[in-house]
């Protein structure tokens, strides 16, 4: 039986679109819990379906008169589920490559910044949850922590009649190839890194107080060590705070990735004092984190909150420095797959033979809750 398939940005457009589909996981539970599709089902059948079963998915009751697709790890095991659907009558398609594949599938949410002629696109990995920002005004717009290829980022600048004129990090990434060099080459940007010495390809340093301006509208970057060593934050219009993996909407960042358990402690000191910096602008300024742990729906809405919502939420920010670090130390998570490898490519710029969805598959592991 030749099953078909359908590709990730098929399904991404058709979960955009709202269009009527049932997405059905069939992975075990243990990796549905890593990351998952947001508003899919879930039947834990991937042993049965595997041992090929033909009762792997008999009592799984679905919506009729709508398409299904089928989900695993590598598009694989779900041909199967896709098979035996197709046996009792519903169209199913599985999806190719898996949720392997679906790591570089995206989704948008826009804000309009008060009292200014300023948009802000929320660019969502929505397996990963890496958050990546497009900020557009008068004509002109930067990019924040590229994570996707740069075709994304352009073809939304020119749906708004932005040109990116600057690409920004805020820290050397370890859970995802960075696309910030890729982007700026191909647009024509300029590329702002932190200061350091950790990345071997030209670009322009951005250091504490530093600022540039998307067409006259000023982004100041704040040092804020501690996730790494050059970690920095950028504050819009001094009303917006995008905070890479500094500080999250319920959790801070991990200070253990690519250091040894001294350094990771010294970090943990540092990132302390960082967050305790941030604690010191308004409770109003609305934080725009550059992850989020679950799986960002295709709703349209931003994963943000103020600042006053995130220090509520987040019990770690009102410790003593000393509980904060042993208490971040303690509750460290296992480090993400490949992350040495990712590091490394991150920092060179070498080009790369694998596949990025191999290296970057699985759930982001940059947060402390």
């Amino acid at each position: 039986m030749n099953t078909p398939t359908i590709d990730v940005e098929t399904l991404r457009t058709w979960l955009e679109q709202r269009q009527p589909v049932t997405v059905l996981d069939v992975r075990a539970m243990q990796d549905r819990a890593e990351w998952s599709i947001p508003g899919s089902l879930h039947v834990d059948a991937y042993a049965a379906l595997k041992a090929n079963d033909p009762r792997a998915l008999g009592n799984v009751k679905l919506p009729d008169h709508q398409p299904v697709v089928t989900v695993c790890g590598a598009g694989k095991v779900s041909i199967t589920a896709a098979e035996q659907l197709r046996a009792r009558g519903f169209q199913t398609f599985s999806l190719a490559g898996g949720m392997k594949a679906w790591s570089l599938a995206w989704n948008q949410a826009l804000l309009a910044l008060p009292g200014a002629d300023v948009q802000i696109i929320q660019v969502r990995r929505t397996g990963k949850g890496c958050l990546s920002y497009l900020i557009g005004t008068k004509g002109a717009a930067a990019v924040i922590d590229a994570a996707l290829a740069p075709a994304v980022y352009l073809q939304l600048a020119h749906a708004h009649g932005w040109t990116i004129r600057s690409v920004l990090d805020t820290h050397v990434h370890a859970d995802h190839l960075s696309r910030a060099r890729q982007l700026a080459e191909q647009s024509g940007a300029t590329l702002y890194l932190p200061t350091q010495q950790r990345v071997t390809y030209p670009f322009t340093p951005i250091a504490e107080g530093d600022s540039i301006t998307i067409g006259g509208v000023p982004l100041v970057a704040l040092y804020t060590p501690g996730h790494t060593l050059e970690s920095i934050c950028y504050l819009l219009k001094d009303q917006v705070l995008f905070t890479g993996d500094t500080l999250f909407l319920a959790g801070v960042g991990r200070p253990d990735l690519d250091a040894s358990p001294a350094a990771a402690r010294q970090r943990a000191h540092l990132l302390y004092h960082s967050l305790q910096r941030l604690l010191m602008l308004p409770p109003q300024t609305l934080v725009l984190p550059g992850h989020t742990r679950a799986p960002v729906a295709f709703d349209g809405v931003a994963v943000t909150a103020l600042l006053v919502a995130v220090r509520e939420a987040v019990g770690l920010l009102g410790e003593t420095e000393e509980t904060f670090v042993e208490s971040l130390l303690r509750r460290i998570p296992p480090t993400p797959p490949n992350h040495q490898r990712i590091v490394f490519l991150n920092e060179t710029g070498a080009p790369f033979a694998e596949d990025p969805t191999e290296l970057e598959a699985g759930a982001n592991r940059c947060a402390v809750a």
